[in-house]
Protein backbone atom coordinates (compact mmCIF):
# COMPACT_ATOMS: atom_id res chain seq x y z
CA UNK A 1 0.00 0.00 0.00
CA UNK A 2 3.09 2.19 -0.38
CA UNK A 3 2.86 3.31 -3.65
CA UNK A 4 -0.36 5.33 -3.32
CA UNK A 5 0.15 8.90 -4.44
CA UNK A 6 -0.92 11.37 -2.68
CA UNK A 7 -0.05 14.01 -4.50
CA UNK A 8 -2.45 13.30 -7.55
CA UNK A 9 -4.92 13.55 -4.49
CA UNK A 10 -3.44 17.05 -3.79
CA UNK A 11 -3.39 18.07 -7.34
CA UNK A 12 -7.06 17.04 -8.15
CA UNK A 13 -7.99 18.72 -5.07
CA UNK A 14 -6.46 21.98 -6.12
CA UNK A 15 -7.87 21.97 -9.83
CA UNK A 16 -11.37 21.19 -7.88
CA UNK A 17 -11.42 24.09 -6.25
CA UNK A 18 -10.23 26.51 -8.83
CA UNK A 19 -13.30 24.71 -10.72
CA UNK A 20 -15.85 25.85 -8.26
CA UNK A 21 -14.41 29.19 -8.09
CA UNK A 22 -14.62 29.50 -11.62
CA UNK A 23 -18.07 28.45 -11.51
CA UNK A 24 -19.64 30.29 -8.93
CA UNK A 25 -17.76 34.11 -9.25
CA UNK A 26 -19.30 34.00 -12.48
CA UNK A 27 -22.80 33.43 -11.40
CA UNK A 28 -22.54 36.01 -8.49
CA UNK A 29 -20.31 38.32 -10.53
CA UNK A 30 -18.16 39.52 -7.77
CA UNK A 31 -14.35 37.50 -7.35
CA UNK A 32 -13.57 35.74 -4.42
CA UNK A 33 -10.80 36.84 -2.31
CA UNK A 34 -7.83 34.73 -2.10
CA UNK A 35 -5.85 33.81 1.06
CA UNK A 36 -3.27 31.46 0.60
CA UNK A 37 -1.09 30.56 3.73
CA UNK A 38 2.22 27.98 4.49
CA UNK A 39 2.85 26.56 8.12
CA UNK A 40 6.47 26.18 8.83
CA UNK A 41 8.67 23.65 10.47
CA UNK A 42 7.91 25.77 13.86
CA UNK A 43 4.19 25.35 14.18
CA UNK A 44 2.13 21.91 15.48
CA UNK A 45 1.25 21.15 12.22
CA UNK A 46 3.30 21.99 8.52
CA UNK A 47 1.40 22.23 5.16
CA UNK A 48 -0.44 24.96 3.42
CA UNK A 49 -3.24 25.63 1.83
CA UNK A 50 -5.66 28.49 0.12
CA UNK A 51 -9.00 30.30 1.40
CA UNK A 52 -11.20 31.74 -1.22
CA UNK A 53 -13.95 33.59 -0.02
CA UNK A 54 -16.66 36.13 -1.26
CA UNK A 55 -18.60 38.14 1.39
CA UNK A 56 -21.30 40.91 1.13
CA UNK A 57 -21.72 39.54 -2.95
CA UNK A 58 -24.58 39.54 -5.34
CA UNK A 59 -25.85 36.18 -4.62
CA UNK A 60 -23.77 35.01 -1.95
CA UNK A 61 -23.96 36.88 1.28
CA UNK A 62 -21.07 34.71 2.58
CA UNK A 63 -19.08 31.84 0.56
CA UNK A 64 -16.14 29.95 1.24
CA UNK A 65 -14.05 27.38 -0.47
CA UNK A 66 -10.95 25.90 1.57
CA UNK A 67 -8.38 23.40 -0.33
CA UNK A 68 -5.71 22.77 2.82
CA UNK A 69 -3.09 19.92 3.39
CA UNK A 70 -1.01 19.44 6.76
CA UNK A 71 1.40 17.34 7.70
CA UNK A 72 1.58 16.23 11.90
CA UNK A 73 3.89 14.25 13.90
CA UNK A 74 0.77 12.10 15.04
CA UNK A 75 -2.73 11.57 14.18
CA UNK A 76 -5.03 13.61 16.69
CA UNK A 77 -7.36 11.65 19.14
CA UNK A 78 -10.59 12.38 16.94
CA UNK A 79 -8.84 10.14 13.83
CA UNK A 80 -7.94 7.04 16.18
CA UNK A 81 -10.95 6.72 17.62
CA UNK A 82 -11.70 3.89 15.23
CA UNK A 83 -7.92 2.84 14.73
CA UNK A 84 -6.47 2.94 17.98
CA UNK A 85 -3.43 0.74 16.02
CA UNK A 86 -2.67 3.93 14.06
CA UNK A 87 -1.75 6.26 17.62
CA UNK A 88 0.99 7.88 17.12
CA UNK A 89 1.55 7.80 13.36
CA UNK A 90 2.59 10.59 11.32
CA UNK A 91 -0.14 12.00 9.42
CA UNK A 92 -0.67 13.99 6.50
CA UNK A 93 -4.97 15.31 5.79
CA UNK A 94 -5.94 17.06 2.86
CA UNK A 95 -9.05 18.28 1.78
CA UNK A 96 -11.58 20.60 0.17
CA UNK A 97 -14.10 22.28 2.24
CA UNK A 98 -16.83 24.68 1.24
CA UNK A 99 -19.84 26.47 2.99
CA UNK A 100 -22.09 29.22 0.57
CA UNK A 101 -24.43 31.28 1.99
CA UNK A 102 -26.59 33.08 -0.28
CA UNK A 103 -28.60 36.30 0.39
CA UNK A 104 -32.00 34.94 -0.62
CA UNK A 105 -33.75 33.41 1.97
CA UNK A 106 -35.18 31.06 -0.71
CA UNK A 107 -31.65 30.04 -2.02
CA UNK A 108 -30.60 26.97 0.85
CA UNK A 109 -26.98 27.13 2.42
CA UNK A 110 -25.09 24.36 0.78
CA UNK A 111 -22.04 22.11 2.14
CA UNK A 112 -19.43 20.27 0.37
CA UNK A 113 -16.65 18.35 1.42
CA UNK A 114 -14.32 15.82 0.25
CA UNK A 115 -11.20 14.53 1.74
CA UNK A 116 -8.29 12.30 2.53
CA UNK A 117 -6.48 11.49 5.65
CA UNK A 118 -3.22 9.00 5.41
CA UNK A 119 -1.24 7.50 8.11
CA UNK A 120 2.16 6.73 7.61
CA UNK A 121 3.07 3.89 9.38
CA UNK A 122 7.00 2.82 10.90
CA UNK A 123 7.11 -0.04 8.22
CA UNK A 124 7.04 2.67 5.20
CA UNK A 125 3.32 1.84 4.55
CA UNK A 126 0.60 4.45 3.82
CA UNK A 127 -2.60 3.53 4.96
CA UNK A 128 -5.28 6.13 3.54
CA UNK A 129 -9.11 6.23 4.24
CA UNK A 130 -11.66 8.87 2.48
CA UNK A 131 -14.24 10.90 3.42
CA UNK A 132 -17.23 13.61 2.17
CA UNK A 133 -20.33 14.42 1.03
CA UNK A 134 -22.50 17.35 0.02
CA UNK A 135 -25.87 18.18 2.22
CA UNK A 136 -28.41 21.18 1.37
CA UNK A 137 -29.78 23.37 4.14
CA UNK A 138 -33.19 24.96 2.50
CA UNK A 139 -34.87 27.64 5.19
CA UNK A 140 -37.68 27.74 2.81
CA UNK A 141 -38.36 24.13 1.57
CA UNK A 142 -38.50 23.35 -2.19
CA UNK A 143 -39.26 19.52 -3.14
CA UNK A 144 -38.13 20.34 -6.72
CA UNK A 145 -34.74 21.39 -5.39
CA UNK A 146 -34.11 18.34 -2.55
CA UNK A 147 -35.46 16.14 -5.60
CA UNK A 148 -32.45 17.52 -7.48
CA UNK A 149 -30.01 17.67 -4.78
CA UNK A 150 -30.43 14.32 -4.29
CA UNK A 151 -30.80 13.09 -7.64
CA UNK A 152 -27.72 14.18 -8.72
CA UNK A 153 -25.96 12.68 -5.34
CA UNK A 154 -27.45 9.46 -5.84
CA UNK A 155 -25.96 9.38 -10.06
CA UNK A 156 -22.18 10.47 -8.55
CA UNK A 157 -22.41 7.56 -6.34
CA UNK A 158 -23.65 4.94 -8.91
CA UNK A 159 -20.65 3.88 -10.22
CA UNK A 160 -19.34 2.55 -6.86
CA UNK A 161 -22.56 0.08 -5.84
CA UNK A 162 -26.49 0.13 -5.60
CA UNK A 163 -25.26 0.33 -1.92
CA UNK A 164 -23.72 4.11 -1.70
CA UNK A 165 -26.26 6.43 -1.76
CA UNK A 166 -28.76 4.52 0.23
CA UNK A 167 -26.46 4.08 2.79
CA UNK A 168 -24.44 7.19 2.40
CA UNK A 169 -27.91 9.21 2.64
CA UNK A 170 -28.91 7.72 5.38
CA UNK A 171 -25.47 8.29 6.84
CA UNK A 172 -26.19 11.79 6.26
CA UNK A 173 -29.55 12.14 7.86
CA UNK A 174 -27.84 10.52 10.93
CA UNK A 175 -24.87 12.73 10.98
CA UNK A 176 -26.17 16.39 10.02
CA UNK A 177 -28.88 16.24 13.17
CA UNK A 178 -29.31 18.38 15.96
CA UNK A 179 -29.26 15.75 18.83
CA UNK A 180 -29.85 18.77 21.70
CA UNK A 181 -32.82 20.13 18.98
CA UNK A 182 -34.00 16.56 17.98
CA UNK A 183 -34.10 18.16 14.33
CA UNK A 184 -32.35 17.93 11.43
CA UNK A 185 -29.98 20.58 9.92
CA UNK A 186 -31.55 20.38 6.63
CA UNK A 187 -32.52 17.84 3.87
CA UNK A 188 -29.35 16.08 4.09
CA UNK A 189 -27.45 14.60 0.96
CA UNK A 190 -25.00 12.08 1.19
CA UNK A 191 -22.11 11.79 3.94
CA UNK A 192 -19.57 8.96 4.36
CA UNK A 193 -16.10 9.22 6.40
CA UNK A 194 -13.14 6.75 7.35
CA UNK A 195 -14.29 4.71 4.38
CA UNK A 196 -11.69 2.56 2.77
CA UNK A 197 -13.40 -0.54 1.59
CA UNK A 198 -12.89 -0.04 -1.90
CA UNK A 199 -9.48 0.33 -1.26
CA UNK A 200 -7.42 3.25 -1.99
CA UNK A 201 -7.79 3.99 -5.44
CA UNK A 202 -11.71 3.19 -5.32
CA UNK A 203 -11.96 5.46 -2.37
CA UNK A 204 -9.96 8.29 -4.06
CA UNK A 205 -12.13 7.88 -7.46
CA UNK A 206 -15.23 8.31 -5.13
CA UNK A 207 -14.35 11.31 -3.73
CA UNK A 208 -13.77 12.78 -7.32
CA UNK A 209 -17.34 11.51 -8.31
CA UNK A 210 -18.54 13.30 -5.49
CA UNK A 211 -16.42 16.57 -5.89
CA UNK A 212 -17.27 16.78 -9.50
CA UNK A 213 -20.73 16.97 -8.85
CA UNK A 214 -21.19 19.40 -6.81
CA UNK A 215 -21.70 22.33 -9.10
CA UNK A 216 -24.30 20.08 -10.79
CA UNK A 217 -25.87 19.64 -7.92
CA UNK A 218 -26.64 23.15 -6.55
CA UNK A 219 -25.58 25.83 -9.15
CA UNK A 220 -29.21 25.78 -10.82
CA UNK A 221 -31.19 25.65 -7.86
CA UNK A 222 -28.71 28.79 -6.50
CA UNK A 223 -29.81 30.46 -10.57
CA UNK A 224 -33.69 29.17 -9.70
CA UNK A 225 -33.86 30.81 -6.62
CA UNK A 226 -31.58 34.08 -6.47
CA UNK A 227 -34.18 36.17 -7.83
CA UNK A 228 -37.15 35.08 -6.12
CA UNK A 229 -38.93 38.40 -4.38
CA UNK A 230 -38.79 38.21 -0.85
CA UNK A 231 -38.89 40.67 2.84
CA UNK A 232 -37.99 41.03 6.17
CA UNK A 233 -39.97 38.48 7.11
CA UNK A 234 -38.17 35.93 5.25
CA UNK A 235 -34.50 37.16 6.24
CA UNK A 236 -35.57 37.28 9.49
CA UNK A 237 -36.75 33.07 9.39
CA UNK A 238 -33.08 32.88 7.57
CA UNK A 239 -31.21 34.36 10.23
CA UNK A 240 -33.21 32.24 13.04
CA UNK A 241 -32.81 29.05 10.96
CA UNK A 242 -29.08 29.86 10.55
CA UNK A 243 -28.49 29.63 14.17
CA UNK A 244 -28.78 26.05 13.96
CA UNK A 245 -26.18 25.75 11.14
CA UNK A 246 -23.77 27.76 14.06
CA UNK A 247 -25.04 24.87 16.15
CA UNK A 248 -24.24 22.00 15.07
CA UNK A 249 -21.15 22.98 13.39
CA UNK A 250 -19.65 24.11 17.27
CA UNK A 251 -21.27 21.47 18.97
CA UNK A 252 -21.51 18.35 16.97
CA UNK A 253 -19.58 18.58 13.68
CA UNK A 254 -16.28 16.55 13.20
CA UNK A 255 -14.31 18.40 10.83
CA UNK A 256 -14.40 21.21 13.16
CA UNK A 257 -13.50 19.04 16.14
CA UNK A 258 -10.48 17.74 14.36
CA UNK A 259 -9.49 21.45 12.37
CA UNK A 260 -9.06 22.60 16.15
CA UNK A 261 -7.27 19.40 17.61
CA UNK A 262 -4.98 19.49 15.45
CA UNK A 263 -4.03 22.96 15.60
CA UNK A 264 -5.40 24.09 12.32
CA UNK A 265 -6.32 27.03 10.89
CA UNK A 266 -8.92 28.60 12.78
CA UNK A 267 -9.86 31.21 10.46
CA UNK A 268 -10.33 28.91 7.69
CA UNK A 269 -11.80 26.07 9.95
CA UNK A 270 -14.23 28.75 11.16
CA UNK A 271 -15.62 30.12 7.43
CA UNK A 272 -18.13 28.24 7.87
CA UNK A 273 -20.08 30.66 9.60
CA UNK A 274 -23.13 32.35 8.25
CA UNK A 275 -22.91 36.05 8.40
CA UNK A 276 -26.03 37.40 10.27
CA UNK A 277 -27.97 35.00 12.61
CA UNK A 278 -30.14 35.49 15.36
CA UNK A 279 -31.26 33.55 18.45
CA UNK A 280 -35.14 33.78 20.37
CA UNK A 281 -36.02 31.85 23.43
CA UNK A 282 -38.32 29.20 22.42
CA UNK A 283 -40.12 30.67 19.42
CA UNK A 284 -42.60 28.29 17.07
CA UNK A 285 -43.65 28.62 13.62
CA UNK A 286 -46.92 29.74 13.13
CA UNK A 287 -49.07 26.64 12.34
CA UNK A 288 -49.93 26.57 8.69
CA UNK A 289 -46.85 28.84 7.76
CA UNK A 290 -44.54 28.40 5.22
CA UNK A 291 -42.19 28.28 8.03
CA UNK A 292 -43.78 25.44 9.77
CA UNK A 293 -43.24 23.17 6.61
CA UNK A 294 -39.71 23.27 6.79
CA UNK A 295 -40.38 21.56 10.04
CA UNK A 296 -43.50 19.35 8.82
CA UNK A 297 -42.70 18.45 5.39
CA UNK A 298 -38.59 19.34 4.78
CA UNK A 299 -36.60 18.47 7.84
CA UNK A 300 -37.84 14.81 9.02
CA UNK A 301 -35.96 12.44 6.92
CA UNK A 302 -37.87 11.40 3.86
CA UNK A 303 -37.12 9.91 0.47
CA UNK A 304 -36.65 12.32 -2.28
CA UNK A 305 -35.57 10.22 -4.99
Amino acid sequence: MSDFDTAAVRQYLLDLQDRIISAFEAEDGKPFVRDAWVRGPEERLQGDGCSRLVEEGNVLERGGCNFSHVKGPSLPPSATQHRPELAGCPFEAMGVSLVFHPRNPYAPTVHMNVRMLAAHKADGSTVAWFGGGMDLTPYYGQEEDARHFHQVCKDALAPFGDDKYPRFKTWCDEYFFLKHRNEARGVGGIFFDDFSELGMDGGFAMIRSVGDAFTAAYLPILQRRREQPYGERERDFQAYRRGRYVEFNLVWDRGTLFGLQSGGRTESILMSMPPVVKWRYDWHPEPGSAEARLYTDFLPARDWV
